[in-house]
């Protein structure tokens, strides 16, 4: 746990998607086991699958594949399924996604205290946009940064970063709210301050071990670790 004094001063708010605002995991296991279907593979729980969602759509399904967090897919095979997950998942994207308790309340106490607010995903921005419009959640950013925006994707600092510079924002006046090492790695290096909740997507891992400023429990409890800067 960093020691940073709470609360914190901050500018504007960089929050995850999967696993910190939307509870996606039912939706990627079906997708998950629709795949494996058409491969003729045998399926997944979807506990399985929620241990597996962490790195974007690619590594969930080399993990799906493998049947194993660290799984080297056959490149043919990968190459194969991938295109054939993405349709899969976006005939499903949003179906059972149920939005997090205190998520709603939070980014409305967030716009009412007048932060800028930034969606930063490594999802691919053709499942983000129709899936932050259905859980009507979109209007409540000012910009998406999705898995596919830019070159690079979390746990790389380059979404954090573009997503300050777009807001103009410097990093350390930028909080990052996510729910994964992640998203830890991504805002230590970028030079941002991280709140991580604890009940998202974290590869199996306890928050408690990540480098973080504080863990929160909703992101309505993480507004009251914040102060206006």
């Amino acid at each position: 746990m960093n020691k940073n004094k709470l609360p914190l001063r901050v500018k504007a708010v960089m929050i995850d998607l999967d696993g910190t605002m939307l509870d996606t995991v039912a939706d990627l296991a079906v997708a998950v086991n629709m795949l494996l279907e058409q491969l003729e593979l045998p399926p997944l729980t979807e506990t399985e699958v929620r241990t597996f969602v962490g790195k974007g759509i690619p590594n969930l399904v080399k993990r799906a594949l493998t049947r194993a967090i660290d799984g080297k897919a056959d490149d043919a095979l990968f190459a194969r399924a991938l295109p054939l997950y993405m349709d899969c998942y976006e005939s499903v994207n949003g179906k059972q996604t149920v939005i997090y308790p205190g998520v709603r309340e939070g980014l409305d106490a967030l716009r009412a205290a007048g932060y800028p607010m930034a969606c930063v995903t490594n999802k691919s921005d053709r499942f983000t946009r129709p899936l932050l419009e259905q859980t009507r959640l979109a209007d409540y950013f000012t910009i998406i940064v999705a898995g596919d925006t830019l070159p690079k994707k979390k746990p790389d600092p380059l979404p954090l970063t573009y997503a300050c510079e777009q807001l103009g924002i410097a990093p350390r006046d930028m909080l990052m709210i996510g729910d994964s090492l992640n998203d830890t790695l991504a805002a230590r290096a970028a030079g941002c301050p991280v709140f991580c909740v604890p009940y998202g997507y974290n590869e199996g891992r306890q928050v408690r071990e990540l480098d973080v400023d504080a863990i929160v429990p909703t992101l309505f409890e993480a507004t009251k670790l914040i102060t206006k800067s």
